[in-house]
């Protein structure tokens, strides 16, 4: 028998029983499409975080006061922090060559006051090289003054989101807001950007770092920023900024030093386990859908069994009634791959247009595993039926026993 008449015999098969051929179908295509979206939520939420990451800035180095270590009891214990970082700290780090841009913040929460409207908001406290750091951009106006960053000044830059409910379509530059008991001059407008790790760059207002320690009466700095001098000058900025706190610090290493690359590695190694884990999960119900198709098959050969006799009274032998099968299962199987793609598809673009913001990306290999598991579950779990039918003896098979 041709492979051509193969073909055509199994795809009339599966054309006679159409109740059993779209429940298998349907059966392969759940499994396929819930391998393919899974990959593609998990592969989202990773390149989510990357993009994240990629916002705060370029090159960054993040010192932030106390070290978190194990001292080899039970439970683990988080060191102290003997020196609370401050503003001299940051200042002594612009010595190092592997620094380009230091920018040491200070994070508070008072109310901002325009006439009779008033909101609660986080400041923060910095330096004109913020900016640049942050990879922030202004809509309007102009940023933090540059110079000495000890000397402080009444001005303020306002996110997009605090000037639209402040001053809603008036005029913001030039305007004097009150945060907390203090007057303030708004120079600048933020660019809309949206939430980045949790801050609303939309709803803050940004002041001088020497401002803010008056403001909130500390000298204590919640983050220092750094912006290495370029890629390759990470690693030396990183060890660079430990050593000269310890110094400053008394010996003491009492921060924690991490790049922006590290964090990146990070959470893209727990994201790849994760699409890896629920692709996995999604992998099963193709093997529940492959018991099915076998289930479903065993059940054919019995309907069968005269047609078979048939096919091996006029010459068939056990390897082409084999083949006959193990067609129909590929062609099943490929049906249901295709249809799972297109299921699959579907979801991803459905989920795309309710969350816009959530970079949805279905990977080539998902596609690929998903089509080729398919394939191969299909013919696995369908060999034991299309075995039982080649070894069915022609006389009994034609007498419908």
């Amino acid at each position: 028998m041709l492979m051509e008449d193969t073909l055509r015999f199994g795809s009339q098969a599966l054309v006679g029983a159409k109740k059993r051929t779209w429940l298998m179908v349907l059966a392969m295509a759940i499994g396929v499409g819930s391998v393919v979206i899974l990959t593609a939520l998990g592969e989202g939420a990773r390149n989510y975080i990357s993009r994240e990451f990629s916002n705060l800035g370029t090159n960054l180095v993040i010192v932030i006061p106390g070290r978190t270590e194990t001292t080899g009891e039970a439970p683990p214990m988080v060191g102290a922090t003997p020196d609370d970082l401050t503003l001299d700290d940051a200042i002594a780090l612009t010595r190092s060559s592997a620094v380009r841009l230091v920018a040491p913040i200070i994070v508070g929460s008072v109310p901002v006051s325009y006439q009779q409207l008033e909101r609660e908001i986080t400041i923060l406290g910095s330096t004109a090289d913020l900016l640049p750091v942050r990879n922030l951009s202004l809509a309007k106006g102009k940023f933090l003054p540059a110079g000495d960053p000890t000397r402080g000044a009444a001005v303020a830059v306002i996110g997009s989101k605090l000037k639209k409910e402040l001053f809603a379509n008036k005029q913001a530059l030039g305007q004097w807001i009150r945060i907390n008991d203090r007057r303030f001059r708004v120079i600048g407008i933020l660019d809309p950007m949206g939430e980045s790790l949790g801050l609303d760059v939309g709803d803050i207002a940004v002041i001088p770092i020497a401002t803010a320690e008056s403001l909130f009466n500390t000298s204590s700095l919640f983050r220092i920023l750094i912006q290495a001098n370029g890629r390759s000058a990470i690693t030396k900025a990183q060890k660079a900024v430990k050593a000269i706190i310890k110094e400053r610090h008394n010996g003491e290493e009492d921060v924690t030093v991490i790049t922006q690359q590290a964090l990146l590695y990070t959470f893209d190694g727990i994201f790849k386990t994760l699409t890896y884990t629920v692709s996995g999960i999604a992998a099963i119900s193709l093997a529940v859908a492959g018991i099915l198709i076998m289930n479903v098959m065993l059940v054919a050969v019995s309907q069968r069994t005269e047609e078979i006799g048939l096919l091996k009274a006029l010459g068939g032998s056990e390897r082409q009634i084999l083949s006959l099968f193990l067609v129909e299962a590929s062609l099943l199987s490929l049906a249901g791959a295709v249809f799972g793609m297109l299921i699959a598809l579907g979801g991803v673009w459905a989920l795309d247009q309710a969350f816009p913001s959530f970079p949805l990306t279905v990977p080539l290999w998902s596609i690929a595993a998903a089509i080729l598991v398919s394939i191969s579950t299909g013919l696995l779990f369908c060999t034991l039926p299309a075995k039982r039918a080649a070894r069915l003896d022609p006389v009994h098979a034609l007498s419908g026993r």
